[in-house]
């Protein structure tokens, strides 16, 4: 679970719609790359993996309103060994989170290159290989914000 463990680590993750689902917001991963939903590690302070997945999405994109709908998906990628040293592998918990205020302006972190909302039929590239399947996901109505 936690990132000075083994190699293969737990984490959290949520790529996040507009209210409207017409767009999505993806941040560029600066060690990676691609674009990709938000995620990451347990902080000892996230006392669930919704914290987490929740205080990602908000460190990493400055959003602080995104809700968070149920836990979607579980995925297990390899990581490339160039971006890290001891971690090779994710674990990842996924939800899928609606901007309830449409399409808040983002922040970049120092973790992201870039961070900005993509119309759902022009998606950016390079982009993780799984984004779309999540996407879909999402619009489909599968995830449905807690009140």
């Amino acid at each position: 679970m936690w990132r000075h463990g083994t190699s293969a680590h737990l984490t959290a993750s949520c790529i996040v719609l507009d209210a409207d689902r017409t767009h999505v917001l993806l941040t560029l991963h600066a060690k990676i790359g691609l674009w990709l939903p938000f995620g990451g590690h347990f902080e000892p302070e996230d006392i669930s993996i919704r914290d987490a997945a929740e205080r990602e999405t908000r460190e990493e994109s400055g959003l602080s309103g995104v809700q968070l709908g149920e836990l979607v998906d579980l995925d297990r990628h390899a990581l490339p060994t160039s971006a890290y040293s001891h971690c090779t592998e994710h674990l990842d918990l996924r939800f899928v989170g609606v901007d309830p205020a449409g399409r808040t302006e983002p922040v970049v972190s120092d973790e992201s290159d870039d961070v900005r909302w993509w119309p759902l039929d022009a998606l950016p590239t390079p982009i993780g290989a799984d984004v779309g399947r999540l996407v879909r996901a999402g619009i489909a109505g599968v995830i449905a914000p807690r009140p």
